[in-house]
């Protein structure tokens, strides 16, 4: 399933993945983690590989707002070969309309920050889907804003 959450008030600011994280019911430490196309509030994070526990102490250390970024997830213990980066910038994909997997074979799902003003998840099994909409009611259906 996949979902956006845009234009609501039930969120300080859009793209605090501690909040994602939290709201889908999952620890960082649960996945292996891929991060590309990133662009934050100031704080630098290199493109690459993350293990849970590293990404996990990363993101409760500050408030980090992800202007632009890819959190790919991955089964721990898991890496796929990179040859292209997964994006968001610039990614038309997301407003097409059609049914979006993972930029990355294998990854389990996908947490893609769009220009500080959206949440994108892709991916998402049922029980996450309905975690995630239980926190964020204001969360809809991406192929269904996409029309809009």
């Amino acid at each position: 399933m996949n979902l956006i959450l845009e234009r609501t008030d039930q969120v300080c600011f859009f793209t605090n993945i501690r909040e994602v994280i939290a709201a889908l019911g999952i620890s960082c430490s649960d996945y292996d983690w891929y991060l590309s196309d990133i662009e934050t509030n100031g704080f630098q994070f290199a493109e690459g590989w993350y293990s849970g526990s590293e990404l996990e102490l990363l993101i409760t250390s500050d408030d980090i707002q992800f202007s632009w970024a890819v959190f790919s997830a991955f089964p721990k213990g898991m890496r796929a070969d990179v040859r292209d980066a997964p994006f968001v910038d610039g990614n038309s994909n997301y407003w097409d309309g059609s049914e979006l997997v993972p930029q990355l074979g294998g990854a389990s799902f996908e947490i893609a920050c769009w220009d500080s003003s959206a949440t994108i998840l892709i991916g998402l099994d049922a029980e996450k889907a309905e975690r995630y909409r239980s926190a964020f009611s204001d969360a809809v259906d991406l192929k269904s804003a996409a029309r809009k």
